[in-house]
């Protein structure tokens, strides 16, 4: 539906669109949790969504490539070239590389602070050098940049029936949790790659250090302080979902099916990651396919009834968020995409 999303976005110009369909399909390939979310926008604000994650997910890509013989100094060639292009890209709307295009246009359409994209660059960067992180509040200092602006930059296209700045900081506690959800599920890979994002403090507290999740990582052994450690992550992240929680409700209706698909299925994260027993330094916990559909449908009702609630003399209460809504069996996953195309 590229065609239809760029169309209600009144994107014409032909280099645009194509630059609007990479990040669409960047999205769509790395992105499962975040394009299935996406897709319960209002088709128009859909390539603006698009457009943030194709950069973000392009910059990302640079800086944890795993191809043999990429140094770090090359790595940090094609950041800086990339962060160039972004400068340039921002100033004069124009550039050849189609992420950054396509983000350019995006951050004039809807007045986003350009300052948020330099923060993300700077936690981009860092990336190449810090391998560790001594507290939570160092940790959260990075995740400024990776994170929380990325919560930031997607106000101005979801909109609010608040102040932005009151909604502020609920999304950057979002894109927060969000990401302290992947540190934990990909904890084994982010140790391949000579990183750990769990704070020392937090470790050591439980008796773990670098040396004992790499022996786990390297043996396939388990050590039950290691799985008191991701249990307390886990538990520290389920705090900062309650941070980020209020602000669904000060989201423009027709968006909040969208917000809070995406933080019940990120949330849902942390749930497989128990199921599993903690053993992410040895398998990937994966959110069961049933229960995604279970949440998209559920997402999909959600948005038609904000729809309905928007047209003049119709009134419609939605049920309230709950953490737990996507264990609810509402539909089989063939009921999901059946209930998606009608809508989308």
């Amino acid at each position: 539906m590229t065609a239809r999303e760029l169309d209600a976005a009144r994107i014409t110009e032909p280099a645009l669109r194509a630059a609007y369909a990479q990040c669409r399909r960047l999205n769509a390939r790395h992105g499962r949790t975040y394009f299935l979310a996406t897709r319960l926008l209002p088709v128009e604000r859909r390539p603006a969504v698009h457009a943030l994650y194709g950069f973000a997910r392009w910059a990302d890509d640079i800086v944890d490539s795993l191809e043999p013989g990429v140094p770090v100094h090359r790595r940090a060639a094609d950041l800086t070239r990339l962060q160039e292009r972004l400068h340039r890209g921002l100033r004069d709307g124009r550039s050849t590389e189609p992420v950054v295009l396509a983000l350019a246009d995006t951050a004039r359409r809807y007045a986003i602070d350009h300052r948020h994209f330099h923060d993300f660059m700077a936690s981009m960067r860092s990336d190449l050098e810090v391998t560790d992180y001594p507290t939570y509040a160092d940790l959260r200092a990075y995740m400024h940049g990776s994170a929380a602006v990325i919560g930031l930059q997607m106000l101005p296209i979801l909109g609010t029936v608040v102040p932005r700045e009151e909604a502020a900081p609920h999304a950057a506690a979002l894109g927060v949790a969000f990401q302290l959800s992947n540190f934990l599920r990909d904890a084994g890979e982010d140790l391949d790659r000579g990183r750990v994002y769990l704070p020392a403090d937090l470790l050591s507290a439980h008796g773990v250090d670098r040396e004992l999740l790499q022996w786990s990582r390297s043996t396939g052994r388990r050590d039950p302080r290691i799985r008191a450690a991701l249990e307390a992550f886990a538990h520290l992240t389920l705090g900062v979902y309650r941070e980020a929680a209020p602000g669904i409700a000060m989201l423009d209706p027709v968006s909040r099916p969208c917000i809070r698909t995406a933080f019940v299925l990120y949330g849902g994260i942390l749930d497989a990651v128990a199921d599993d027993g903690y053993t992410v330094l040895h398998r990937r916990a994966v959110v069961p396919r049933r229960r995604r559909a279970a949440v998209a449908a559920d997402g999909l009702v959600r948005l038609l009834a904000a729809r309905a609630a928007a047209r003049p003399g119709r009134r419609t209460v939605l049920p309230p968020l709950s953490a737990s809504a996507g264990r609810r069996p509402t539909a089989s996953g063939s009921a999901a995409e059946t209930l998606h195309e009608e809508v989308v």
